[in-house]
């Protein structure tokens, strides 16, 4: 028999028991060790990679004062994704991801030392800013497919998997907040160089988190799936993960949303030097602010995902978000006021960090063990690899109908993807639901529920 002095103290402390699990819940995935080195080595790292996003879009921009460089050195950075990320894939499929994480975060320390020497010594011209832009590139393609892939790795339940991927696109928010704000203010004072400096510095945190995780040793059964997969060919294997993606309608077709939206969308923020510049009347400060303000909006977003407690709900979110992206991008495209302009990019970050890390979360839901890498390479070439051909886009739209013009269209188009995604939504809940319910996700719904279940 339960005391009576037990049951009155509980009923008494149960609202401070229930924050304190709540509290908990939200960043259940940082009990991991292994993520939680993750999380304190990317935290310093990425200040430091858009440190030197802006200040790489501010030097192009002082030294040519041209719009179409602007997109021409961004599709350079971009391009090698495209092309490499497929067959990246499958390698980070077959090689130990740790591995080639270290590697690609080194091989990204060399680069930015090397645009922080060429800089810094006043010898940086545009041709050397495209070679390491390419090089950069190069760099991604392996990097965003293993970092996605070895997610699972460092929360080991799957359980955690979808707060591991809401802490990690806050992390990456945060750091939109700090990083464009220092760098504006690190531009005004002295120069460009100094930003990328910083960057190169601080990858050495990250390298030191990978170098210090415990992680498991593979089961025999997964070590038996890499040697059968070391016997296949690569174009078998690439084969087989782009038959994957095409045949399985979730994948496809949040893919090729994510697709328009890189292509038509995001490669607004080429243009942010013009809008700063010529729009607003402005300096590298008013970059800043404005890159700080897409940060705020993109942070806010991820907080909200990080206290979700399951993946259901997600799928509605993706066209909701993409709508609103592009609705506040048509918006800020007929924006003159710094203030008004900040105010809609909070709306544009939002909407564009809900739909990418719904989708990222979705995605990595679904998508089988022996599959993740090819799979999430297909995932970068639509989040990186198609905004090559929109920065280049955008630039000649900008030099030919200005800045405010391209932006519109482009919230435009993403508009029209989020009503076209919308028409696919019960082709896509039909075939995630089976997947849902073998991972346990949803119980056996009744019929009557079925709308309500993704």
């Amino acid at each position: 028999m339960v005391h009576p002095r037990i049951v009155t103290d509980s009923t008494k402390t149960l609202p401070a028991v229930r924050q304190k699990a709540g509290f908990s819940h939200a960043y259940r995935a940082l009990r991991h060790r292994n993520f939680r080195l993750f999380f304190a080595g990317q935290s310093i790292s990425l200040v430091g990679t858009w440190m030197t996003r802006v200040a790489t879009a501010w030097l192009v921009y002082r030294l040519t004062k041209s719009a179409v460089l602007l997109g021409t050195v961004s599709f350079a950075g971009q391009i090698p994704t495209f092309l490499l990320a497929p067959l990246a894939g499958v390698l980070v499929d077959r090689w130990n991801r740790r591995t080639v994480l270290v590697w690609t975060q080194v091989l990204a320390m060399v680069q930015s030392l090397a645009l922080a020497w060429l800089t810094l010594s006043n010898r940086v011209n545009i041709e050397e800013i495209l070679a390491l832009s390419i090089f950069q590139g190069c760099i991604n393609a392996f990097d965003m497919p293993g970092r996605q892939s070895f997610m699972l790795e460092m929360v080991e339940n799957r359980d955690d998997l979808s707060n591991a991927i809401a802490i990690n696109s806050s992390m990456v928010n945060l750091a939109r907040l700090i990083g464009p704000s220092l760098a504006g203010m690190l531009i005004a004072v002295s120069s460009e160089g100094w930003c990328f400096l910083i960057d190169g510095v601080s990858y050495i945190a990250v390298v030191a988190s990978l170098l210090m995780m415990r992680l498991k040793a593979p089961s025999a059964q997964a070590l038996a799936a890499a040697a059968r997969r070391a016997k296949e060919s690569m174009l078998t294997q690439l084969q087989e993960g782009w038959d994957f993606v095409r045949g399985h309608a979730p994948i496809r077709t949040i893919l090729l949303l994510f697709g328009v939206v890189s292509l038509m969308g995001w490669p607004f923020t080429v243009l942010m030097p013009i809008f700063a510049a010529q729009v607003l009347k402005g300096g590298p400060h008013t970059l800043g602010f404005l890159m700080g303000a897409l940060g705020v909006g993109s942070l806010v977003s991820a907080v909200s995902l990080v206290l979700r407690k399951s993946v259901r709900g997600l799928l509605k979110m993706i066209p909701i978000a993409a709508a609103s992206f592009g609705a506040g991008l048509v918006l800020f495209g007929f924006s003159n006021a710094l203030w008004l302009s900040m105010a809609l990019l909070l709306l544009v970050g939002f909407g564009m960090m809900q739909g990418l890390t719904s989708s990222n979360t979705i995605i990595q839901t679904i998508v089988p063990e022996d599959k993740r890498g090819r799979v999430m390479s297909y995932y970068t070439v639509a989040f990186v690899g198609m905004a090559p051909f929109g920065s280049l886009m955008a630039g000649w739209l900008a030099h030919a109908i200005g800045a405010q013009r391209t932006v519109e269209i482009s919230g435009a188009f993403c508009i029209l993807g989020a009503l076209w995604f919308w028409t696919q939504m019960a082709e896509v809940r039909r075939e995630m639901r089976p997947i849902y319910e073998r991972l346990g996700i949803i119980p056996g719904l009744p019929k009557s529920a079925e709308a309500n279940s993704n």
